[in-house]
């Protein structure tokens, strides 16, 4: 079974130059329009990425990104892929009903030529020597499985079946060449059994046989030299490694439980992959190398790699590997620079630092590839004089790792000191960072008439002083009306003038609460003032049935004949809730008695009537007085303060 590409020499160069001229990209992830997967190839020549879905019958084509561009369909039960050594076709097996090797013209995605097997089912493609071999079963005619093989460069291809008449395989076996090797193994058998043959005059010759520890076979690759045989079974929990000689054991690329895909790169790199819900799922080796360089965990728990869902950019720049989640979302995860050991940089500088004093930043480099000492780190700090960032002088590592460096800080709040490494060819680029927070000196502001009382309607000038500061003079004043209903505004904000003033005059209504705020600047720390005033109410009180008003003992009073009752007309700004209250007096033998109070409510106009009803009769020869009063909090309200309306004074008379 092939699920990575076997590109030439000439591919290869091929994708590199066009991979020189693509801009570098961070790992993505697409979904995919498929409901399975068999095999994954990538042709580096057209940038394209082929991936077989033998529920679906179709071929998905996706482009470096992972965004799919074509889907090749009608395929019935379309399992494994392989690439010609130049990348120009792309060879499908078809099992489901079709029973033939499909093939189609990369650069164009469209079939090119269809070879008929006959009755049976081809699933496993691979090229070895100069020919196209597969693996096919044919159980319905009890021959069990074998190998046939194409070849596909005579101007007329012919099929070729049971190439290995003494055949040892009762279903078709998986297959991966590379050069005259030729490897096969039975997937999900237990006991895995593996072969290899000698394909190299273009007969094959099964040159090692055996039965290995281990089961459930999901995937295999064979080195680009054809010394070396990988397999990805479900046990033991590693990728055991065989010669190919004599399929004896050659150690094993250390992984984690259930191994199932691995791919192995034109240049030896190796990519193996496991279906593991809380381990890495991919962990990838640098050729010669038998401790990963680099893993990649998927994140979250349902994210599985799929069998044999493992492939190559020829030229290792990238790693294609498909995911599914347990409710059959399939996705295609591109990783980038995946034979890159993963650099980390940490950062550490003090907490709290004096501005204009010297601090220390220190921190660490690390990677499993170590680097070497010298190595050169780039330094950015940004503060408030440096927004976007001023780069400070470079830094190298010692023998560890380590590194430090001092700086003064020019500017005080908040300083972040950003170490980076550029990365190399055998290396991520990282970057750590830290903060201090560099001293300030504390700016005077202050802001006038906190705790006065005004009436309504009173145009009130507010004045905000600065005192001295580093370069900021800027000053915003902000204007909070008591209530849910008005909104904390910005009423002014500018410069102050030259004895350090920034004045607003506002048209007060209700209580309001202002503040003064200073952003700060390099030098100088924030700052705030608050100033909170309280605002009266208008409150008017007239009276009417009255039948004449008469000026007398030193005030006007309104005369009512005794079977009228008056009306006292409250006026007050309305807000939603809110209610007056009425006081009326008697006097008697030279003071003012409380009569009675109560609260009424005003209409949305603001306007509030009460008949003043009664035996008018018994207040004959009284004098009386009336007034309308706001009381703050026990009006309804608290967005004003408590205001008292004047008296209207009135008598009855027979």
């Amino acid at each position: 079974m092939r699920t990575r590409s076997t590109a030439t020499a000439l591919a290869v160069l091929f994708s590199s130059a066009a991979l020189a001229a693509a801009p570098a990209h961070a790992d993505t992830t697409q979904p995919l329009p498929v409901r399975s997967t068999g095999s994954i190839v990538v042709d580096g020549v057209h940038q394209r990425v082929f991936l077989s879905d033998p529920s679906g019958g179709k071929i998905v084509v996706t482009d470096y990104r992972g965004t799919v561009v074509k889907q090749l369909t009608a395929l019935p039960g379309v399992l494994g892929l392989e690439l010609s050594a130049d990348s120009a076709t792309l060879y499908a097996a078809v099992p489901g009903g079709t029973d033939a090797i499909v093939a189609f013209d990369t650069a164009t995605a469209t079939e090119s030529a269809r070879y008929p097997v006959g009755d049976i089912d081809p699933k496993y493609p691979a090229i070895a020597g100069d020919k196209l071999w597969f693996g096919y079963d044919s159980d319905a005619t009890g021959i069990g499985g074998n190998i046939g093989s194409i070849d596909v460069t005579a101007p007329e291809p012919t099929v070729a079946l049971a190439q290995d008449p003494q055949s040892p395989w009762f279903a078709a076996p998986m297959l991966d060449g590379a050069g005259g090797t030729l490897a096969v193994g039975i997937p999900s058998q237990s006991p895995t059994e593996l072969g290899v043959y000698d394909v190299s005059s273009g007969t094959p010759v099964r040159t090692a046989h055996r039965s290995v520890d281990g089961g459930n076979l999901r995937d295999l690759a064979v080195t680009p030299d054809g010394q070396r045989l990988v397999v990805a079974s479900g046990y033991p929990y590693h990728q055991a490694v065989y010669s190919t000689a004599d399929l004896s054991d050659d150690g094993s690329y250390p992984t984690d439980a259930y191994p199932n895909a691995v791919d192995i790169a034109p240049d030896g790199s190796v990519a193996a992959g496991i279906d593991g819900a809380y381990e890495p799922d991919v962990f990838v080796f640098k050729p010669g190398q038998r401790t990963s360089v680099r893993e990649y965990d998927f994140g979250a728990s349902d994210q599985l790699l799929a069998d044999a869902g493992l492939a190559w950019a020829p030229d290792s720049s990238r790693l294609f590997a498909v995911s599914h989640d347990y409710d059959g979302a399939y996705r295609l995860r591109v990783l980038e620079g995946p034979t890159k050991a993963v650099t980390k940089v940490t950062a550490d500088a003090p907490a709290t630092a004096t501005r204009a004093k010297k601090l220390t930043v220190k921190g660490k480099v690390t990677s499993r590839a170590a680097l070497p000492a010298g190595t050169r780190l780039t330094v950015t700090r940004t503060d408030l004089e440096s927004p976007k960032g001023k780069a400070l002088p470079q830094v190298s590592t010692k023998a560890d790792g380590s590194y430090s460096f001092t700086d003064t800080p020019p500017a005080g709040g908040k300083v972040t000191y950003k170490v980076s490494y550029a990365g190399d060819a055998a290396h991520t680029a990282a970057s750590g960072s830290d903060s201090a927070t560099v001293s300030r000196s504390k700016a005077s502001l202050s802001l006038n008439n906190n705790g006065k009382v005004y009436s309504y309607g009173k145009d009130v000038k507010f004045t905000a002083h600065l005192g001295k500061t580093y370069k900021n003079r800027a000053v915003e004043i902000w204007a909070d009306p008591y209530g849910t209903d008005k909104p904390n505004k910005l009423v002014k904000s500018g410069k102050v003038n030259s004895h350090g003033d920034l004045a607003v005059t506002l048209d007060l209504r209700r209580d309001t609460k202002l503040t003064a705020k200073f952003a700060g600047d390099a030098r100088t720390a924030t700052a705030s003032a608050t100033s909170t005033v309280w605002t009266r109410v208008s409150v008017s009180l007239t009276t009417a049935k009255q039948y004449k008003s008469v000026k007398a003992y030193g005030q006007t009073y309104a005369y009512f004949h005794k079977s009228t009752d008056p009306r006292f007309i409250t006026k007050m700004p309305y807000y939603k809730g809110r209610s007056h209250r009425l006081d009326i007096q008697v006097y008697y033998q030279g003071t003012w008695y409380d009569a009675g109070s109560e609260y009424f409510g005003l209409g949305t106009n603001g306007v509030s009537e009460v008949r003043y009803t009664g035996d008018h009769g018994q207040e004959v020869g009284y004098r009386l007085r009336v007034r309308s009063s706001y009381i703050n909090g026990s009006s309804g309200d608290s967005v004003n303060s408590t205001t008292y309306g004047s008296w209207k004074y009135f008598l009855f008379t027979k």
